[in-house]
Formats: structure tokens, C-alpha cells, sequence
């Protein structure tokens, strides 16, 4: 399409909760999927209408006139709704859209694109103004919905519902809705530390975050992801703006003042709307009484709320990881230490060790010391032999102590996918976490990255999860971080530079967001950007490994070939003294041009089970000249990558 703005209809139609189907019956969803793309490219065109987008999922389709559109919906809905049938949702909407470099953008699109999510399955939605265009339309019929606001558009706007046997129809609950999308959202803030030693604000902090995870239960309440919630601490920020950069309605804050074996906990959760406190409390306890003051935040929380609790979800909330109070304290350090990454790692699991050594039935801290391996893995801290069997060992006994947690699952599909290199379990266990917690994001970028892209090289749906992970988490630098290297795989070299640029904002030490800013400005073509990144970068992160590597290869591209020498001459002193990971200096070594050297690295690389080999097949960073030399080809083909011929 030529540069153009014009009125057009417009139509999103998704297949609903796509992700569940794929978790239940992957091959069926698939089926579902193709059969959606084959029913939405025959249709839309039978309609006059143009396909904009067309994903597994989703689609975006355009029309010159709103008859052509709703006759186009009909069909799918009435398709769709045959068996097998398919869960899609259609919304329509028409107005002024901007058409540039064959894609299309304007309040148009977004409003299409949320009247679709107002949708159940089977329903075709539309706005007022498509209705205005069908007056004298009388195929067809219609009920009112009523009139809701959409984001910024100044004026509320009527949404309508085609009326049609085997149509459903969405509930009238404008008056509901509004109250969900007002209340039902929280942030819980990290607890303030009043007590006279600051060595325990790992017990304020802990506090606020078990409250947190037990809040995650309810499939009613949107509860704001802890790094996000967290980003405030020590921050002088009110309660608006919190609602505003997380998108909850209300705030949960709360101060500690712990002497000895006494507690005494306030708390306060405020409408951000308006400054006023639903509700108010404090508690001067005994610490043995720890987990009972939690479970009553907690509850008080949700009848302020007005949520029902069921049964199941009341013991959901009130679930203790443990009941000795020694344990979680020592829980809680570990967690303090394990979330601030690097060196503390290894502090975190002296925590968890004690903990566990004082209850040994503490399925949480078996699994936490579990994903501290393996990130000490992950980020070349230690060689992955040294923490494969610990890691692993650790991880089913959680799973067998207490079935219903998704860490210890994440952390199995963590390691079979990082180090076993066991693609079935890796995916079945990745899923298994997500199933049991959606709303994990740590789970979602550790799958769509690690396992996704680099292993099966799924670029769009690992882009889902990613995309999902900064849902979730819109103030962790590390998603957005992640998600930047997910895009770069995927070749979306804009959209990377852009949640590069969201990471740093969120953190200006984050070493990721910035080493792959060096990435995207190379994939661009703009290698002084790039190396002068990259120097940032290596400041920034202490000369980590991943960073010295990297800036080695940008050396390389930008053809300053004596300091890209220099770096690896400094990391193969380094190789001597502390663990680096092969597979980085195998890369390194191929940019120099020593072929023969690199696959020498890559074979300690493939018997250490360094993670970082698995890059090698999926993401476009290792030089023409290695792909081409027939043993790379024998190196993917032993690693045994799905499709891979051993």
C-alpha cells in the first residue's frame, strides 16, 4: 500500500486464549490455527476486504465499506462456530487510519483492536459508527451494549453486538466492567523498614512480597508483578503515580518495626483514584504469629476489594511456605540476596541451604536454590557441570514436596532446556510453570528466550512471551532487556532499540539493555554506535564476559581487528584464573578468523553443557565464515536441535 490516509473499516478477529489451547492440545491448537488462516483469507477476500495482518492467532483485515466487513464477520463467526469449533472474537470499528509501508495505525486501530477484547467467543462487536453506515441494512440486526470509554478518545462511544442464531451476546455490564477495571488491580509497594538495624529490611521486603505472591492467586485481581512493584522503593512517589506507571487502581503500603521477637506491622491499601484508604491496620505480634498477620492483610485486602473468595482460593492466600518462623527468615534473606543477581547468588543459597537444613519439608527454598544454580550457570559464574545434578536434584524434590508451585517447574524446564538439552521436558515443565502461575514473568521470558529462540527458533510466539513478560513486569529492566534480545533474533531491529531504550531508562546499570543496544546499532550498520555502546557497557558491568565478547565482535565488524586482539587476549588470561564460557570465546575466535581454535572452544563448550552453545543455530550473531565450515553443521546436528539430524 502507497502512504495514505483514509476512512476505512477496519476488523481484529483472535482465536481466544490461544495460549491455553496450545498448553492442552498443541497439535490441535495448530490444527485450529491453520484452519482459522484458510477461513479468514478465503472470507475476507470473498468480501472485498484486504488482510493487513495475519498471525497463528490473529488478524487484521481492512474494508472500503462496513457492509462488507460485517457480512465478512458473519460468515467467519458462523464458519467458526462448526465443529471443531474455534473460540474467535471479531470486533469492527470505523474511522480515519494511516497507511504506511504496508501497515496501518491511528485511534482507529487501537479502538477495533479493544472492542475485540470486549468480545467472548463466537460475537461480532462494533462501534457506533460502523452502525451509523448499516441504518439501512436490514440483513442485519444488532442489540446495544451500551456506551464505554476507550483510552484516550475524549468522547464515550456505543458498542453494539450482531444478533444472529448461535451468536452469544455479551453481558450488559458496563456498570460492572467499569467497577473491575477502577478496583480490582493492585500494586503491593516493598514495606517501609522502621526497625533500629537496617540488616532487616530483607524481613520488609519479605513481608511485602509473600503478600504479593499470595495476592497472584486470584484469577479476579490483577496484581502488578513484583520488580515493578518494587522499582519504588525509597522512591518519594504518591500512590497516582504509581497507579498511572502500573496501570492498578489501588496501592498496598505498609511500614515494619521489628525488635526482637516482637513485630509491629501498619498497613494501608489506598484508591489511587481519589487518595482515600479502603482500609487500615496494624498488628503488634509476636514474629511466630508472621504468617497469620499475612494471611489477614491478605484477606483484608480482598474484602476491601470486594472480591469473593471460594474456598480454594481462601486456602490458596493463606498458605504458608513454612511454618517454622527460622526457616522464613532465612527464606527471606535468601530471597533478598537471590534478586539482586550476580556475586549475591551465591550468599542467597547459603540462605536457602540453612533453611532448608532447619525444615527440610521447605519445597520454596529447595526450588529457589535450585534457580540460583542456574542462573550461576546461566551467566558463566561457574562451569554448568558444577551445578547441573544440584540443580535438578533440588528442583524435583520441591516438585515432589509441593506439586502446586510453578517455581520448581520453571526451574526443571530451566535446566533440561539449558544444560540436559532435553527439548520434551524442557517445553513440558516450562508449560507446566506457566499453567499452574501465568502470571510468572520470569517463567515467559525464560521460555520465549532460552527455549524458544534458541532452540526452536519460534521467533513469533517467543516474541508473545516476551511481550507477555513486560505486561506483567512494566518496570523490570530485565524483561524489557530480554524481550530487546528476543526481537533482534527475530530481525525487528527498531522495535530492540526501543525496549533497549525502555530497559535503560528503568535502570541505567542494566549491562543487557545496553550490550544489546550494541547489538542492534551493528545489525544496523552503525558500528561507532555500536563500540561506543559497548564501552558503556563493559563499564557498567564490571567487564562481565558476555559484554568483553560481545564488544570483540563489534571490534571485528567495524574492522579494528588489533582491539577486538587485545579483548581476547584478556579473556584467555581470564580463562585461566575464573570461569569463562567456551562458547563465547569459540564465537570470539571465529570473528578473528582462527576457525581451528573456535571449534577446539566449542568441543569444551558441548562437554561443559555451556547454555550459550545453543545460540549458535537460531540468532544471527556468529560470523558467515563459521556457518559455512562443515563442522558447525555437524556441531548443530549433534547438539541434536529439534529437526536436527543426528
Amino acid at each position: 500500500m502507497a502512504d495514505r490516509r483514509q476512512l476505512t473499516v477496519v476488523m481484529f478477529a483472535d482465536i481466544f486464549v490461544y495460549s491455553d489451547l496450545m498448553q492442552q492440545d498443541e497439535a490441535g491448537a495448530i490444527n485450529l490455527s491453520e484452519r482459522f488462516k484458510e477461513e479468514l483469507d478465503l472470507t475476507i477476500k470473498e468480501c472485498q476486504g484486504e488482510i493487513v495482518q495475519l498471525d497463528k492467532d490473529g488478524c487484521l483485515a481492512v474494508f472500503t465499506n462496513a457492509a462488507d466487513a460485517v457480512t465478512s464477520a458473519t460468515l467467519l463467526q458462523e464458519a467458526f462456530i462448526e465443529n471443531p469449533k474455534i473460540p474467535v472474537r471479531i470486533g469492527i470499528h470505523l474511522g480515519d487510519v494511516i497507511f504506511k509501508e504496508g501497515n496501518i495505525s491511528g485511534d482507529c486501530v487501537t479502538i477495533a483492536s479493544r472492542i475485540q477484547n470486549m468480545g467472548i467467543p463466537g460475537a461480532v462487536l462494533l462501534s457506533d459508527a460502523v452502525m451509523d453506515q448499516l441504518k439501512n441494512k436490514r440483513e442485519f440486526e444488532f442489540i446495544s451494549l451500551g456506551e464505554y470509554e476507550f483510552g484516550d478518545v475524549k468522547e464515550s462511544m456505543e458498542v453494539f453486538a450482531l444478533t444472529k442464531k448461535g451468536f452469544p451476546i455479551p453481558k450488559k455490564a458496563n456498570e460492572k466492567i467499569k467497577e473491575q477495571t477502577t478496583i480490582r488491580s493492585i500494586a503491593v509497594l516493598p514495606f517501609s523498614n522502621l526497625s533500629s538495624d537496617p540488616e532487616q529490611e530483607y524481613f520488609s521486603d519479605g513481608m511485602a512480597e509473600e503478600i504479593l505472591n499470595s495476592l497472584t492467586h486470584l484469577k479476579e485481581l490483577k496484581v502488578a508483578g513484583r520488580i515493578s512493584s518494587f522499582q519504588f522503593k525509597g522512591k518519594n512517589v504518591t500512590s497516582k503515580d504509581v497507579g498511572e506507571k502500573l496501570g492498578v487502581k489501588t496501592v498496598l503500603e505498609g511500614s515494619i518495626r521489628k525488635q526482637g521477637k516482637r513485630v509491629r506491622i501498619t498497613t494501608k491499601l489506598i484508591n489511587v483514584v481519589d487518595g482515600y484508604q479502603l482500609w487500615t491496620q496494624s498488628f503488634d505480634r509476636e514474629v511466630i504469629d508472621i504468617f497469620s498477620i499475612q494471611e489477614e492483610i491478605a484477606v483484608s485486602v480482598t474484602e476491601a476489594l470486594k472480591l469473593t473468595l471460594l474456598k480454594k482460593d481462601r486456602e490458596l492466600i493463606s498458605k504458608s511456605p513454612t511454618q517454622n518462623t527460622d526457616a522464613y527468615e532465612l527464606y527471606l534473606k535468601g530471597m533478598f540476596y537471590l534478586n539482586r543477581r550476580g556475586a549475591s547468588l551465591f550468599p542467597s543459597i547459603q540462605f536457602f541451604q540453612k533453611a532448608i537444613e532447619i525444615d527440610p519439608g521447605f519445597a520454596l527454598a529447595h526450588a529457589m536454590i535450585a534457580d540460583a544454580y542456574m542462573l550461576i550457570a546461566l551467566f558463566g559464574l561457574m562451569p554448568p557441570g558444577e551445578v547441573m545434578d544440584k540443580a535438578k536434584k533440588l528442583a524435583e524434590k520441591a516438585i515432589t514436596l509441593d506439586p502446586t508451585l510453578c517455581e520448581p517447574y520453571h526451574a526443571l524446564g530451566f535446566y533440561y532446556n539449558c544444560i540436559e538439552w532435553n527439548w520434551p521436558e524442557a517445553k513440558k515443565n516450562y508449560l507446566r510453570s506457566i499453567k499452574l502461575n501465568p502470571n510468572y514473568a520470569e517463567v515467559h521470558y525464560r521460555f520465549g528466550w532460552n527455549y524458544l529462540t534458541w532452540v526452536e527458533g519460534d521467533l513469533q510466539l517467543a516474541k508473545q512471551h516476551g511481550e507477555m513478560a513486560v505486561r506483567l513486569e512494566p518496570l523490570s529492566s530485565i524483561a524489557h532487556a530480554i524481550y530487546s534480545l528476543i526481537l533482534y533474533a527475530a530481525g525487528d531491529f527498531k522495535e530492540a532499540m526501543v525496549a533497549c531504550e525502555n530497559g535503560i531508562e528503568l535502570d541505567p546499570h542494566s549491562f543487557l539493555s545496553v550490550m544489546n543496544k550494541g547489538n542492534v546499532y551493528i545489525a544496523m550498520g552503525k558500528y561507532p554506535e555500536a563500540i561506543a555502546t559497548g564501552k558503556i557497557a563493559l563499564e557498567i558491568s564490571n567487564r562481565h564476559n558476555w559484554v568483553v565478547n560481545g564488544l570483540i565482535w563489534n571490534y571485528c565488524l567495524a574492522g579494528q581487528v588489533e582491539e577486538a586482539r587485545s579483548l581476547f587476549n584478556e579473556m584467555k588470561e581470564r580463562s585461566k584464573k575464573e570461569y569463562i564460557p567456551n562458547a563465547l570465546l569459540g564465537i570470539s575466535a571465529a570473528y578473528l578468523h582462527d576457525l581451528d581454535d573456535s571449534f577446539a572452544y566449542f568441543e569444551k563448550a558441548f562437554h561443559d553443557r555451556d547454555p550459550i552453545l545453543l545460540t549458535i543455530k537460531n540468532i544471527d550473531w556468529t560470523p558467515a565464515s563459521l556457518r559455512k565450515d562443515p563442522r558447525f553443521q555437524d556441531l548443530v546436528s549433534r547438539i541434536g536441535f529439534p529437526g536436527s539430524v543426528k
